[in-house]
């Protein structure tokens, strides 16, 4: 868990991190700060795999861009663990990805997980998910931009 410095220093929540540093975490960091971003969904194995804890109602949580950089805060406001076959179309579109379908959500998602930079960190080279695959789904709402306020700190 990592704690940052916010503006004249004071404490920010620990981090939260979406997908992995380069563009995709530019565009979901994107997509939150304008609001269309609202969930996220993790592979509940990923809470096995690093020191991320697993989200609850209520938590906050800085969002930090691809340098590491504080970009908002959020607050977690609903978690639920399903198997990967249920996850409903309210949340695919909640997640602000620009997906119509859960199949189109899903195939986006199946890319992202059987990639190799999931698999080396998971540990598993023919990491892979099904229908049973339990994934953590979370919705937030932003709470803070915090673009700027190094300048204004």
């Amino acid at each position: 868990m990592t704690i940052l410095a916010g503006a004249g220093g004071a404490p920010l929540p620990p981090v939260v991190e979406f997908a992995f540093p380069g563009p995709v975490r530019d565009a979901l960091v994107g997509a939150i700060l304008t609001g269309e971003k609202t969930s996220t969904t993790t592979l509940l194995a990923e809470f096995d795999h690093s020191d991320e804890e697993m989200p609850e109602a209520g938590v906050l949580g800085t969002v930090v861009d691809s340098t590491g950089r504080p970009v908002a805060v959020i607050e977690t406001t609903e978690v639920r663990t399903v198997p990967l076959g249920e996850v409903d179309l309210a949340h695919v579109l909640a997640e602000g990805e620009g997906d119509a379908s859960v199949a189109e959500w899903r195939t986006g998602h199946e890319r992202f997980w059987h990639g190799a930079e999931m698999r080396a960190a998971m540990g598993d080279a023919w990491f892979e998910v099904d229908d049973a695959t339990p994934v953590v789904l979370e919705r937030f709402r932003l709470v803070a931009d915090l673009r700027g306020a190094a300048e204004r700190g």
